[in-house]
């Protein structure tokens, strides 16, 4: 059985969090300065109070302003949403996933060579 969903960031929200990792800790202000698309102020505001419920984002509330912060790293996020991908739509294997990908977008030469040498490190690594 897959293990219990962590809380995933929906599309909003993930482009809210890459505002976040490329800026830092900001307002409300700052991050609405920098999304893209047609979102309003109180719908940003909104979306981070969310986040906030969620455990997406943490909420400095020492200032008259809050300062909002990404909870998680851009890459412990990305691993989160794998994860999830791959128990949800491949019964938690990882490299009917990584076939899938490989296959569906396209596969440059430089992007199989990377594939091999993480799969090299990965090999190595489990026979220390």
């Amino acid at each position: 059985m897959p293990r219990k969903a962590k809380n995933r960031p929906t599309d909003a929200e993930l482009a809210i969090l890459t505002v976040l990792w490329e800026i830092g800790p900001s307002t409300v202000r700052e991050v609405h300065s920098r999304l893209t698309g047609d979102v309003g102020y109180t719908t940003a505001l909104k979306l981070m109070q969310i986040m906030t419920e969620k455990g997406l984002v943490t909420r400095d509330e020492s200032r008259r302003a809050h300062i909002y912060s990404a909870a998680a790293t851009p890459e412990q996020t990305r691993g989160n949403l794998i994860e999830d991908l791959a128990d949800r739509a491949f019964a938690g294997s990882a490299d009917k996933l990584v076939m899938h990908a490989l296959a569906s977008k396209g596969a440059s030469a430089e992007d199989i060579a990377e594939v091999r040498a993480l799969l090299d490190r990965l090999a190595a690594e489990e026979e220390e």
